[in-house]
């Protein structure tokens, strides 16, 4: 993302880098910050009461990115920030920057274009109204 002016920070997750999250290198692998992203939307959502176990709609990724700046090593705690952008129908992107905690360098940043789906039906819905408070809004 090259812009933030259109996304509104909606969340910040602190997460532990596990010692399993490293690669032969001796730093944190790739594949392991899509799965920091996750939990840091997870605890987002949590945050706002929303449990989208128990329902027959929910999010789901349509597309991901990252881009690696700086290598992490464990032992860390990292600091992810999300921005959300204003929503359309049904869908909504969620920038990530991520940075160890302590530090102001971003190490990694992300984003996932998120729709929501109803999961028998297997197709997009409208975004809840939960999500759609949670986003900027698309007045200018």
């Amino acid at each position: 993302m090259k812009d933030k002016k259109n996304f509104k920070l909606v969340h910040q997750s602190e997460i532990q880098v596990r010692w399993g999250d490293m690669d032969a290198f001796n730093h944190v692998n790739n594949a392991a910050y899509l799965s920091y992203f996750e939990q840091a939307r997870c605890d987002w959502w949590n945050s706002m009461g929303m449990d989208t176990r128990r329902s027959d709609e929910g999010p789901v990724v349509l597309l991901a990115d990252c881009f690696y700046k700086k290598a992490v090593y464990f032992p860390s705690t990292l600091v992810i920030d999300l921005y959300a952008s204003a929503p359309g129908r049904s869908s909504f992107t969620i920038f990530y920057e991520c940075r160890v905690k302590g530090s102001d360098e971003i190490c990694t940043t992300g984003s996932t274009k998120m729709v929501w789906v109803h999961y028998a039906i297997e197709k997009s819905i409208e975004l809840p109204d939960i999500i759609r408070q949670a986003l900027p809004s698309t007045e200018s």
